[in-house]
């Protein structure tokens, strides 16, 4: 059965607030959470950036839900870092939480004052941290010279198991790429054809039965109008393809980027409805593909509502397959 589990949006919520959702989540049957790892927010309608690592420690703590974040280490982060966050949640929460690596986006990893990489080096940054990451989590004294640079390094608290390793990848260069090293893929919603082919390069390039995640953008309220308007003030900004995503510096950039955007663009990259029976017939073409699970992202500010709609209709039929 495909898991469903329910995307906290650092960006656009006050942490105080994810963690109540996270509970009405978990109460509505949820399986699990996903949370962002944001330091700036797409746009200035969103208008947060809590410090997702801090939040996870309070959400595992108040519910009995498997985790995962999407992290970029390599720039923002140091990888050894990452690893001791990773290790002290899992040792804290046994087997409740996956970290997924990605090369990141400037808009986030460019506050460093370093310079923004290409995207071959970030690919190359990326797996340097990998397999700095895992080292220390298999107890090794760590010292790597590379893109990154690490001496020494040695964790002396680790989790009786470590946590997974997923590749994070949209197209399907970086997901033939992913398959090589990931334990899993998650990746996102996209019209069907290109999805299968994103799927067929994580499969066919090492990918094998490995598990797979989908993170799936929707708006969903009764008021249909609420539903798109909202959607496009709060993701109006995020629609634009991979290359454009990963190089923009701030929220002025993207937001000046927008300014062209109507709200029935966002169809194709947002599915709004105020059908409930829409929303499993499109999510049940995603569960077919294969996904272990689905990761849903309510895009609009009402997420009461959505919880509570999705946890009566929508999850039941879902399970239901």
């Amino acid at each position: 059965m495909t898991r469903i589990s329910y995307h906290t949006s650092h960006e656009q919520h006050k942490p105080s607030d994810l963690l109540r959702y996270v509970q009405l989540a978990e109460k509505a049957g949820f399986n699990g959470a996903q949370s962002s790892d944001h330091f700036h927010p797409w746009n200035g309608e969103q208008g947060q950036s809590g410090f997702a690592w801090s939040w996870l420690g309070a959400a595992m703590q108040a519910t009995s839900f498997v985790y995962g974040i999407v992290n970029a280490p390599g720039q923002r982060y140091h990888p050894a870092i990452i690893a001791q966050a990773a290790a002290t949640l899992a040792e804290m929460f046994p087997e409740r939480l996956w970290v997924a690596l990605g090369s990141g986006q400037a808009l986030n990893e460019a506050i460093t004052g370093q310079k923004w990489p290409c995207k071959a080096d970030r690919n190359q940054r990326l797996k340097e941290c990998v397999t700095i990451i895992r080292a220390l989590w298999n107890g090794e004294t760590v010292t790597h010279k590379g893109l990154v640079e690490v001496e020494e390094a040695r964790l002396y608290t680790l989790p009786a198991t470590p946590p997974m390793l997923v590749g994070a990848a949209i197209t399907e260069e970086t997901a033939a790429w992913t398959g090589s090293w990931a334990d899993a893929l998650i990746t996102v919603a996209q019209p069907l054809p290109k999805l299968k082919r994103v799927i067929d390069a994580f499969r066919n390039n090492g990918g094998g039965n490995k598990p797979m995640k989908l993170k799936v953008q929707l708006s969903y309220h009764p008021n249909v109008q609420f539903a798109r308007q909202d959607a496009f003030e709060q993701w109006r900004s995020n629609i634009f393809g991979n290359a454009m995503l990963t190089e923009l510096r701030n929220p002025a950039q993207f937001e000046q980027a927008a300014a062209f955007v109507k709200p029935e663009d966002l169809d194709g990259h947002v599915h709004i409805s105020a059908a409930a029976q829409q929303h499993i017939d499109w999510l049940m073409q995603y569960a077919e593909l294969g996904f272990d699970e689905l990761i849903l992202h309510n895009v609009n500010t009402d997420q009461e509502t959505f919880i509570a709609i999705f946890g009566k209709e929508v999850l039941p039929a879902l399970q239901r397959g």
